[in-house]
C-alpha cells in the first residue's frame, strides 16, 4: 500500500500537469472563450468518463496482479501521449486548424478524439488499481480511499507546483516531460510489486449478504451524481470570486484547483480511516455532503459583507493593485481560506460511498468504475451547467441559490428516508435549515456585484454578468456632460476609466495617423472603450473591435445609454463600427479580410493567458492578416514583448516614452513632426477631446528618440511563445523594464 500510494500520488500530479498544458493548447485551437473552454472540458472528462467504464469492464476479469500489470501500462501509455501531445494538440490542432474548424460540435470532436487515448487510460487507472489491492472487504473501503486519497493528494500538489514553479520555469513542453517522468515512475513502481503479487494466492471470493446493505449501486451513483455535480459548481464560484478580489493572474487558477484538490484529498485521507468503525455510513455522507455547502456558502457571503470594510478593503478590493508582494499573499490566504474547509468536508464523502457499495470482491472494479463514472458526470455536468448556463442566466449569486437549493433537496431526501429516526436527526436537521436559509436569505446578483465593487449609495453605476465574466462601471464623480468620471472594471480589476486614459487614446489613434490611407482597422480588445474610440478617428474608416469578455460591451453600451451625447454613445451609434464579442486570436485566425491596421488593446503581461495576445505565433498570424503597408499597434509593457515583437516584424518602431510598438513588412514613414502635426490637426484635437478634455499633449508620447528595427538591424530570438509565455508567469521570470532595450547595446 506504501509503494503504490506513492505511484498513484505520482499518477495525480502528472494527471493536472498534462491538464493544465492541454487545455491551454486546446484552448488555442477552441478559442478562449467559455463556451469554447467547456467544450474542452467535457471532452477531456468525457474521455475519462470512458476510461472508468472500460477500467470496471476489464478489472474484474482480471487476477490481483494482471490488474496491477495493466496499471502500469495505463500509466506508461499516458507517458507515451504525454511526449507527443505538443506536436498533435498543438502543432496540428491549434495551428494547423486554425481558422478552419468552427462549428461547437466539430470542435468537441476534435478535442475528444485529440484527449482520448490518454484519458481513457488516466480513467481505467483506478478500478485496476482497486482490483490489486482488494484483499477482504472489511479493509477495502479504507484501501480504495486511501489510494484515491494519494491520488488526489498529487493532483493538488500538481496544481500548486505545476502552476507556481514548472510551467513558469519549464514551460508547457518542459512541464508535459516531467509529467511523462512522473508516469513512468509509478508504472515503474506498480511494476515492483507485480512478482510478489504474481506468486500470491488469490484472496477467496467474499461478499456481504443483502440485508448489510446501505442501498443499491444505482442510489449512490445518482448521490455521487449530485455530488459532484455541487463541488464543480462550488469551483466555478470560486474561480470567479477569487479572481475578482485576488485578480486574474496566471497563478490565480492553479491555486484554487490546487487548494480544492489537496484539502479533498485529505478529506478523503481522514474519512478512509474512519470508515472501518461506521455500521451506517449513510448518515455520516449527508453531513460531510450538506455541511460543506453550508459551509462554503458562509465563507462567500463573509467575503462579500467585508469587501467594503477595513481590512480587505485596504487589502483586497477593486480600487487595489493585487498582483505583488502583501496583496497578493493576502489573495493566496483567502483562497486557502475560503476553498479548503467546504473540499476537505465534500472530500470525505469518496469512502464513505465506497464502504456502501463494495459489498462484493468479485465486484470491485464495476462499483469503483460505476461511481467514478457518476462523480465524473456530475463534475461534467456541475461544469457545463455552471459555466454556460447558470452563470449566463442567475448570476453567480443565482447560481449559490440554485446550490442551496440542491442542496436541501439532497439533506431532506435523507430526512424523509430515515424518518423513523428523525429524533436521532439533529446535526441533519440543523444542516437542512442552515441550507434553507441560504436559499432565503442571499444577496440578489445586484447587490452581490454592487457591494463587491465598492459602490456608494448615489453613485452612476452600469454592471452585467455572463459565463464570460464580469464588468463594472462606477462613476466616481459627475465630470463632463457625457462623460462621466470613474474606473471601468472587467474581472474585478481596473481596466481603464472615463475619461479615456491618454495612452487608450493614443494606441487607438496613432495608427490610422501614421498610414497613409487607413481604412479597414481592426481592434481586439474593446476596454473602457477609449481604444476603440480613438481608432474610429478618421471618417473614411470602418472599425471592427472584438471583446472577449461580454459584459463589457453591455456595460458600455448602458453606460452610453446613462450619458447620451457622449463618446460611448457616438462610438455605438456610428455605423462605421461594429462591436463585437468573442476571441481576438480566432477571429483574426477566421478572417478573410486584410487590415490596413490591427491594434490591441493595452493588456497586463501579468493577466492571466496574456501570453495569447503577446507570443510569437499569435504576432506571425497578425503579420499575415495585414494588408501591403498595414501596421499593428500594441503595447509594449516589457522588454521581452518589444523583443518578441521586432523578432517577428522586419520593420519596428518602439515610440518612448509611451512604449508603444508599431509593426509593419513595408518601411514605416515616421516623423515625430509630421505625427504631432496630425495631433494637432482640429478634427483630431476634437475627437479625442470628446474622450478626454483634459489631456492634449499626445507628442508627449513620442518625444524621445525612437527605436527602430529595420531588416538589416540584429535581433535577440522570441522570447515570449505559446509554449513559453515568460511574462504572464512573473513570479518565475524577472519582468524586464521595455526601456532596458534603450539602454542595451545594438
Amino acid at each position: 500500500m506504501g509503494r503504490l500510494s506513492v505511484a498513484f500520488f505520482a499518477s495525480g500530479f502528472a494527471a493536472l500537469l498534462c491538464q493544465i498544458v492541454w487545455q491551454r493548447m486546446l484552448g488555442i485551437f477552441a478559442g478562449s472563450d467559455t463556451v469554447s473552454a467547456a467544450l474542452v472540458v467535457g471532452a477531456f472528462l468525457s474521455g475519462l468518463g470512458i476510461g472508468s467504464l472500460v477500467g470496471a469492464k476489464l478489472a474484474d476479469r482480471m487476477a490481483p496482479h494482471r490488474a496491477l500489470l495493466g496499471f502500469a501500462i495505463a500509466e506508461a501509455g499516458v507517458a507515451g501521449f504525454a511526449l507527443v501531445s505538443k506536436w498533435f494538440l498543438y502543432d496540428t490542432l491549434a495551428i494547423g486548424l486554425a481558422g478552419v474548424i468552427d462549428a461547437p460540435a466539430a470542435i468537441f470532436a476534435l478535442c475528444f478524439l485529440g484527449l482520448l487515448a490518454p484519458t481513457v487510460l488516466m480513467g481505467a487507472s483506478l478500478p485496476l488499481l482497486a482490483r490489486a489491492v482488494a484483499v477482504s472487504l472489511d479493509s477495502l473501503a479504507e484501501r480504495i480511499g486511501t489510494l484515491y486519497g494519494w491520488n488526489t493528494v498529487g493532483a493538488g500538489m500538481g496544481a500548486l507546483i505545476g502552476g507556481w514553479l514548472l510551467v513558469g520555469n519549464l514551460g508547457f513542453v518542459g512541464a508535459l516531460w516531467a509529467a511523462a517522468g512522473l508516469n513512468l515512475v509509478a508504472a515503474a513502481l506498480a511494476l515492483s510489486l507485480w512478482p510478489a503479487l504474481r506468486a500470491s494466492a488469490p484472496p477467496a471470493p467474499a461478499s456481504l449478504p443483502p440485508e448489510t446493505g446501505f442501498g443499491g449501486l444505482p442510489m449512490w451513483c445518482l448521490l455521487v451524481f449530485l455530488s459532484g455535480y455541487v463541488i464543480v459548481a462550488l469551483e466555478i464560484v470560486w474561480v470567479r470570486m477569487m479572481g475578482q478580489v485576488g485578480q486574474f493572474h496566471a497563478y490565480l487558477f492553479p491555486t484554487v484547483l490546487g487548494v480544492f484538490l489537496l484539502a479533498d484529498g485529505l478529506g478523503i485521507a481522514v474519512a478512509s480511516r474512519m470508515v472501518r468503525r461506521l455500521t451506517d455510513p449513510r448518515p455520516a455522507f449527508f453531513i460531510t455532503q450538506s455541511a460543506g455547502f453550508v459551509v462554503a456558502s458562509g465563507l462567500l457571503a463573509l467575503v462579500w459583507f467585508a469587501a467594503p470594510l477595513w481590512p480587505m478593503k485596504e487589502m483586497l478590493s477593486v480600487d487595489v493593485y493585487r498582483l505583488h508582494g502583501s496583496h497578493l499573499a493576502a489573495g493566496i490566504l483567502l483562497i486557502v481560506a475560503v476553498v479548503g474547509p467546504p473540499s476537505f468536508l465534500i472530500g470525505m464523502t469518496f469512502p464513505l460511498v465506497q464502504r456502501a457499495v463494495q459489498r462484493d470482491l468479485a465486484s470491485v472494479g464495476a462499483a469503483v468504475g460505476w461511481v467514478q463514472v457518476a462523480n465524473i458526470a456530475g463534475n461534467a455536468a456541475g461544469s457545463i451547467a455552471t459555466g454556460l448556463v447558470t452563470l449566463h442566466v442567475l448570476g453567480t449569486a443565482g447560481t449559490m441559490v440554485l446550490l442551496a437549493g440542491l442542496s436541501l433537496l439532497l439533506v431532506l431526501g435523507w430526512l424523509w428516508s430515515a424518518r423513523a429516526t428523525l429524533g436521532q436527526r439533529r446535526p441533519e436537521i440543523g444542516l437542512a435549515v442552515a441550507c434553507a436559509a441560504a436559499l432565503l436569505l442571499w444577496p440578489s446578483n445586484d447587490g452581490w456585484w454592487r457591494r463587491l465593487h465598492l459602490e456608494r449609495a448615489g453613485q452612476a453605476t452600469a454592471w452585467a454578468e455572463d459565463r464570460s465574466g464580469i464588468a463594472f462601471f462606477r462613476a466616481d464623480a459627475a465630470g463632463t456632460p457625457g462623460l462621466p468620471d470613474g474606473p471601468f472594471f472587467i474581472q474585478g480589476f481596473g481596466q481603464g476609466r472615463t475619461p479615456f486614459l491618454p495612452l487608450h487614446q493614443f494606441l487607438g489613434a496613432v495608427g490610422p495617423l501614421l498610414h497613409p490611407d487607413a481604412r479597414n482597422v481592426l481592434a481586439i480588445g474593446v476596454g473602457s472603450g477609449g481604444t476603440p474610440w480613438a481608432a474610429s478617428i478618421l471618417p473614411q474608416s470602418r472599425l471592427r473591435a472584438i471583446e472577449l469578455v461580454g459584459p463589457v460591451l453591455a456595460t458600455l453600451e448602458e453606460t452610453a445609454r446613462q450619458n447620451p451625447g457622449g463618446p460611448l454613445a457616438r462610438l455605438f451609434a456610428d455605423p462605421r463600427v461594429t462591436l463585437e464579442y468573442g476571441d481576438g486570436r480566432r477571429a483574426l485566425a477566421k478572417a478573410t479580410t486584410r487590415f490596413d491596421i490591427i491594434q490591441a488593446d493595452a493588456l497586463l503581461p501579468e493577466a492571466s493567458h496574456s501570453g495569447l495576445l503577446y507570443s510569437q505565433e499569435f504576432l506571425e498570424l497578425v503579420r499575415s492578416r495585414l494588408a501591403p503597408g498595414g501596421l499593428y499597434v500594441q503595447w509594449a509593457p516589457t522588454g521581452r514583448t518589444a523583443e518578441t515583437f521586432a523578432s517577428v516584424f522586419p520593420h519596428t518602431l518602439l515610440l518612448l516614452p509611451g512604449r508603444v510598438l508599431v509593426g509593419s513588412d513595408s518601411p514605416i514613414a515616421f516623423d515625430p513632426a509630421v505625427l504631432a502635426a496630425r495631433f494637432r490637426e482640429a478634427a483630431i484635437v476634437t475627437h479625442l477631446r470628446a474622450g478626454n478634455p483634459g489631456f492634449a499633449d499626445y507628442a508627449s508620447f513620442f518625444a524621445e528618440p525612437v527605436l527602430a528595427w529595420t531588416p538589416q538591424t540584429p535581433r535577440s530570438p522570441a522570447s515570449l511563445t505559446d509554449m513559453f509565455p515568460r511574462d504572464e508567469f512573473y513570479l518565475n521570470n524577472a519582468v524586464r523594464e521595455t526601456t532596458a532595450l534603450v539602454r542595451a547595446p545594438r
